[in-house]
This record gives C-alpha cells, sequence and structure tokens, in this order.
C-alpha cells in the first residue's frame, strides 16, 4: 500500500471511530461521521496542490520530536490563523482550535491530525462542527448536561456574569441532571445559536437587584463586553453608557438591551440595508425613516424594530439621531476594527493636504496626457472614414452654395479621393500635432474636471450635485481651449491641403503664418463647443457608471466593456448637440477659398450660414463627429481609468470598501467564524 493510501485509510478510519465510538445517538453520530469521511475522500482526490500546500503549511512550522514532526500549541496558531487581524480576535484565541485538532490529546498534532483538521475546515458548517467537538470532550458524539456545565464553566473567568445551570432553558435543551437527556450535533446547534440570548437574560436580571426592570450604564457595558464585547469597535464600546440618554430615567431597561443585542446579532443584514440605502439615495446619506422604509421593502418581514433603529443611527450619528448619515458614519458601529482619524496639528495638515492636491493633479495630470494619446492613437487610422475629425473638417468645410465645390459626395466617396489623391500617408496628415497637442489637452481636461469634482464632492459619500458636475465638466471644457484651439487649426489647415491643392506646408510653416494670435482664431467658438460638451459628456459619462451599469452598488467594479459603454455612450449627446458650435468654429479657422464667404466673427458667420445654407447646415457632419468623438473618449476614458488601477498607482481608499474586509482562505474565514461561536460563551475564551 502506498504511502498516500495509506494515510487516507489512517484518516479515514481515525476520524470515523472519534466521531461515532460511544454515539447515544447512533444515526446522527453516524451521519456526522458518514459527511466527514466523504469530505475527507474529496480531498484526498482532490486537487494536488491543495495536499501540498497543507503539506507546506504544517513543515514550515512544525517542530521536531522524536524523530517526527509535530506542531505544538505556538505553531499551529502560526500555520492556521491569518495573517491579518480581520476582527478583534487576537491570534492567540486561535489556540483554542488547538484542542480540537489534537485527537490523541497529547499536546501535539501530527501530520494526520493536521490534515483531518483541514479537511474539517472545507466543511460547510465547520464553525459549528468545531464548537461541538470542542465540548464533546470525550468524543462519544453526544454532549449530556455534565459536559455541557463543566467545559461552559472552565471558559469564563471567576468575576463574569454568573450562569444558572438550574434554570428551564438548559433544562428544555438538556433535561435535568440525571443524564437522560444528551444532546447530538445538531440540537447543539441550535443550544449554541440561542446561548447567548439567555446569557443576556440572566446577566441583566442577575444585575437588576431591585427588580424594577432598569440597569444602570455601566451595568449595561459589563453585560456587552463580556457577551458582544468582540463585534464591536473600541469608540461604541466607550460609548455603551450614552445608551441611557435614549430613556428618560437615566437607565436602561430590558427592551433597549434586547434591542442592542438583537443589532449586533443582525449585523450583517444592517450592513446589508445601510449600503443599499445609503447607494440608492441621491445624496449618499439616509435617516432613520429612509433606513426602516428601505429595510421593509428589501425583507420579507418588518426585520427591525423603531428601537433598534433608533439605537443604530443614536451610536452611528453620536447622539444625533435627527441627521443624515453617510455609510462612513456606519462604520464605527459595523466593523469592529474601526479607529477614529487621528487628530493632527491645522498647519501640518494643510500643508500636507495642499501638498498631496499638487501632487495629485500632477499625477492626474500625467495619466491623462497618456490616456489622450492612446485614445487619438486608436481613432487616427481611420481618419477620413467618418470616423475622425478630419472627415467631419472636410464634410463641415464644404460650401454647398459654391458652385463645383461638393467635393465629396459621401464618406466613402471622400475615402476613395483621399486614398487617390495622397495614399495611406493622407489618413495620417495631421497625426504629428495632434498626438503632440493632444496629450496636454487631455490631460488639462481630466485633470481640471476630477480636481473640482474633488472639491464639490461630500467628502464623506463621494456624492456630487449635478450642478457642480456639470461645473467640472464645463471648467475642464473651458480651460482645454489653451491647447485645442492651436492644435484644431493646425490639425485642420493640413488636413484640407488636399482640397486646396498646390504645395504641401508643414506644421511648423502654418504656425508661423498664423502667429500666437492666428493661432487662437475661432477660439470663441471653440469655447462654446468644448465647454458644453465637456459639462454633456462628465456628467453624463459618470451617471451612466452609477445608474445604468450601477457601479459600486454591492462593490461592483465594472468591467471592461461598461467602462468602454459608459464612456463611449457619453460621447455620443456631447458631440451631436455641440456641432452647431464646432461647424462655425471650423469654417473661422479655414482659409476661404475664392468664391466663399468670409467671416467677420462668430455671431457673423452664425447668421451667414443660417441664410446661405440654412439650419441644417449647422448639424453638418454632425453623425460623423459622433462616430469620431464616441469611440476616441471611450478608450481615452477606459486607459485613464484603467491606468489608476495599476500597482504604481496611488489609490484613495473609497468609503464602501473601508470595513468588513475578510481573508479569502475559506478555511480561515470557517476557524474564525468557530472561535466567533465560542467567544459567544465568553470574551475572554482563549487568551493567553
Amino acid at each position: 500500500m502506498s504511502k498516500d493510501a495509506g494515510d487516507k485509510q489512517s484518516d479515514d478510519t481515525g476520524f470515523t471511530e472519534q466521531l461515532t465510538a460511544g454515539s447515544a445517538l447512533g444515526e446522527v453520530a453516524t451521519s456526522t461521521a458518514s459527511a466527514a469521511l466523504s469530505s475527507v475522500k474529496k480531498t484526498v482526490a482532490g486537487p494536488e496542490s491543495e495536499s501540498r500546500k497543507w503539506r507546506r503549511s504544517f513543515e514550515n512550522h512544525a517542530k521536531e520530536v522524536n524523530g517526527q514532526l509535530y506542531l505544538d500549541r505556538d505553531s499551529f496558531v502560526n500555520a492556521v490563523a491569518p495573517a491579518e487581524d480581520f476582527t478583534k480576535i487576537r491570534r492567540d484565541q486561535f489556540s483554542i482550535l488547538f484542542k480540537v485538532a489534537d485527537q490523541s490529546k497529547r499536546d501535539l498534532v501530527s501530520w494526520d491530525d493536521f490534515t483531518v483538521f483541514q479537511t474539517l475546515l472545507k466543511r460547510p458548517d465547520a464553525d459549528y462542527l468545531i464548537a461541538f467537538k470542542f465540548f464533546d470532550v470525550d468524543g462519544s458524539g453526544t454532549i449530556d448536561f455534565d459536559e455541557f456545565k463543566n467545559v461552559f464553566a472552565s471558559t469564563i473567568s471567576r468575576d463574569a456574569l454568573p450562569f444558572n445551570f438550574d434554570c428551564d432553558w438548559v433544562k428544555l435543551h438538556l433535561g435535568k441532571r440525571d443524564g437522560a437527556h444528551v444532546l447530538g450535533y445538531n440540537e447543539f446547534t441550535q443550544l449554541m445559536k440561542g446561548l447567548q440570548d439567555e446569557r443576556l437574560r440572566q446577566g441583566f436580571k442577575y444585575l437588576d437587584s431591585n427588580q424594577d426592570g432598569y440597569i444602570a450604564a455601566d451595568q449595561f457595558k459589563r453585560i456587552i463586553l463580556e457577551l458582544e464585547g468582540h463585534k464591536l469597535s473600541d469608540t461604541i464600546l466607550e460609548r455603551l453608557p450614552t445608551l441611557c440618554a435614549l430613556s428618560p430615567g437615566g437607565k436602561i431597561s430590558f427592551s433597549e438591551v434586547v434591542a442592542f443585542h438583537n443589532v449586533i446579532k443582525s449585523m450583517d443584514m444592517v450592513e446589508r440595508v445601510i449600503r443599499e440605502a445609503t447607494s440608492k439615495s441621491k445624496d449618499g446619506r439616509i435617516n432613520q425613516e429612509d433606513f426602516l422604509n428601505y429595510s421593509a421593502r428589501a425583507t420579507r418581514y418588518g426585520l427591525f424594530s423603531p428601537m433598534e433603529a433608533s439605537i443604530i443611527f443614536h451610536f452611528a450619528g453620536r447622539g444625533d439621531q435627527r441627521q443624515r448619515l453617510s455609510l462612513l458614519d456606519f462604520a464605527q458601529l459595523l466593523d469592529p476594527r474601526w479607529q477614529p482619524p487621528m487628530e493632527t496639528v491645522k498647519p501640518t495638515t494643510t500643508a500636507k493636504s495642499v501638498l498631496e492636491t499638487i501632487g495629485e493633479s500632477a499625477y492626474s495630470f500625467f495619466l491623462g496626457g497618456i490616456a489622450g494619446a492612446f485614445g487619438a492613437t486608436t481613432v487616427y487610422p481611420i481618419d477620413l472614414v467618418n470616423l475622425d475629425s478630419s472627415i467631419h473638417n472636410s464634410m463641415q468645410n464644404q460650401r454647398s452654395t459654391v458652385v463645383g465645390q461638393l467635393m465629396y459626395k459621401n464618406s466613402l466617396d471622400c475615402v476613395k479621393k483621399v486614398f487617390r489623391n495622397e495614399g495611406l500617408l493622407g489618413f495620417y496628415r495631421g497625426i504629428g500635432p495632434q498626438l503632440v497637442g493632444v496629450a496636454p489637452e487631455k490631460a488639462i481636461k481630466l485633470t481640471v474636471n476630477d480636481f473640482v469634482r474633488r472639491h464639490f464632492s461630500d467628502p464623506e459619500t463621494g456624492r456630487i450635485k449635478v450642478p457642480f458636475e456639470l461645473l467640472a465638466g464645463g471648467t475642464a471644457g473651458g480651460c482645454q481651449v489653451i491647447f485645442t484651439n492651436p492644435l484644431e487649426i493646425v490639425k485642420i489647415r493640413l488636413q484640407v491641403q488636399g482640397q486646396l491643392g498646390g504645395v504641401k506646408r508643414g506644421a511648423g510653416h502654418i504656425i508661423r503664418e498664423l502667429g500666437l494670435v492666428g493661432l487662437y482664431k475661432g477660439a470663441t467658438a471653440c469655447l462654446l463647443r468644448d465647454i458644453p460638451f465637456s459639462a454633456i459628456y462628465f456628467t453624463t459619462y459618470s451617471h451612466l457608471k452609477k445608474d445604468v451599469f450601477h457601479e459600486g452598488y454591492n462593490n461592483k467594479k465594472l468591467s471592461f466593456w461598461e467602462t468602454l459603454g459608459a464612456a463611449g455612450i457619453a460621447g455620443m449627446p456631447a458631440a451631436y448637440l455641440t456641432t452647431p458650435a464646432d461647424v462655425v468654429k471650423t469654417r473661422l479657422q479655414v482659409e476661404a477659398r475664392k468664391g466663399e464667404s468670409n467671416y467677420k466673427g462668430l455671431v457673423d458667420a452664425f447668421r451667414k450660414i443660417l441664410a446661405e445654407e440654412g439650419p441644417k447646415a449647422l448639424f453638418k457632419g454632425g453623425p460623423a463627429r459622433v462616430l469620431r468623438s464616441s469611440p476616441q473618449f471611450g478608450f481615452t476614458l477606459l486607459a485613464y481609468e484603467s491606468l489608476q488601477h495599476y500597482p504604481w498607482a496611488t489609490q484613495p481608499k473609497k468609503i464602501d470598501t473601508m470595513f468588513t474586509t475578510v481573508p479569502e482562505d475559506l478555511s480561515m474565514i470557517r476557524a474564525r467564524n468557530a472561535l466567533k461561536i465560542l467567544l459567544d460563551v465568553h470574551g475572554d475564551i482563549g487568551r493567553q
């Protein structure tokens, strides 16, 4: 027999014997053992990498004893405890699981023991099964009254709240002391689920010395510290006595204690309701009424009572229940690891803020330049194919009132003639100044938009009102004209040279000919185009991501195609609605040919176009603008956001991921959850 087969047989036999030996409830115990055995078999037959992972973990932490490798208590904790403290459970408390893994009760865990324990963690009910094995000291597969009492009593300290084992609740579960009634695994899970409720009731009754139904604030804090201290942040624990502020008598009633306990017990649902309610709120904030309304819609039955909602908002709102709270406000209640922000000297904070702002803006400018060049390069090869600017400029500059001047019948005709007259290089004519100018143009647009949005966004929710979104986009569009106007006037004149004939001139010659003032010819029209374009574009893009693709909802991150889709769709209305300004700008920037109208300025051009060519002329090339702008800005924004997620990018911590982080390894999650069940017995269990 091979070594692996021998290990498998040993594991199967040992694990089965431990779960079934001496069982008073044979069928239940046999079922549990069969399930565990099946899990072992699946593990042995499963991916070899998992077995190697266990072996590597075991050998990295094991110590040699009499020529064999074993894990002692400390090395076992190092092998099974998560590297990061994901809750307030201390690493040394994981040593309580050592008692479960040490099947031979020799204070050492062998490789076989470790394999069985890891297999146990793979079970979906591993947390409760570990707790069961912890109480099942004799390994009989059942737990009687004395066994439960002895294990329970050994886990709590002498100064802990007393527990009456002769109460009706224990008798209902375990019967009388004669041991006639024993608990199987399934019955035990229900006992553990209700244990805290009974401890809470007994603790309140013990402290309510005059039996008036109230206890003092410090007594309430004592109860919560013992039963649920590991589930709450230090800030909430310090503020526990303030619960008495909800009652006029300055004391805390049993109803309030139970309501607080129910909130903690339902914390996962509390977080879900808060997350979803704040994400769907217009301002990213909710009040107590919003919480109850959303809870009623999201659950089949009214999950939270008004008192429970009051307690949630009391602790999240620091006593002010009237204010609207953001997700960040609830972090101190939802996250046991939450720490209050560090207080620093104001001048230092201000200086740091200025430096950080400058650094973030410079970094955004750099990324924006790369993204802009990428977007322009992506669409430029299909220039003059109704997808890049040169085709719509060529179309927009055609004067239909000039006889014989309609050079292109349609886009396909334009492509044929450009290829015939200029060859393949004609499709790239003007790309040099385009790439030189587009980098700072897109960089300043993206940087200014981000800067203004951050300035007007709610620092806690990250939300920004629509008027400020439009302001941010419009400001970005206005700033970009510094680069856009010179770039486009040079590019347009390079692109229409094929129409004019004669000697073709380079970008340098055109710049020298125009001069500084000439480079900004048509700048007013450019502003009238770029300001509304950016205002419409960035606002539409933001709302498409949030309202259509639901970015951030339940921590959702947009996929490649969703980001590209949102960025591309946003460019469509922005491009088409600003076409009239683009037509006027093009006419002002292109050299008029013989027989064509000369325009004195923006208003004059607008009037003459309407009078000579009609309203349709103002939207000439509109579809082509849409076909160009949509993919160009789509790829630009896609590149910009993708670059911000690379490892070297410094990312601000998002509000919706600031708490409730859990380890990725499912076995570690179950080990942690098993400890939580045992910590419900007493908060100091397993502490050294």
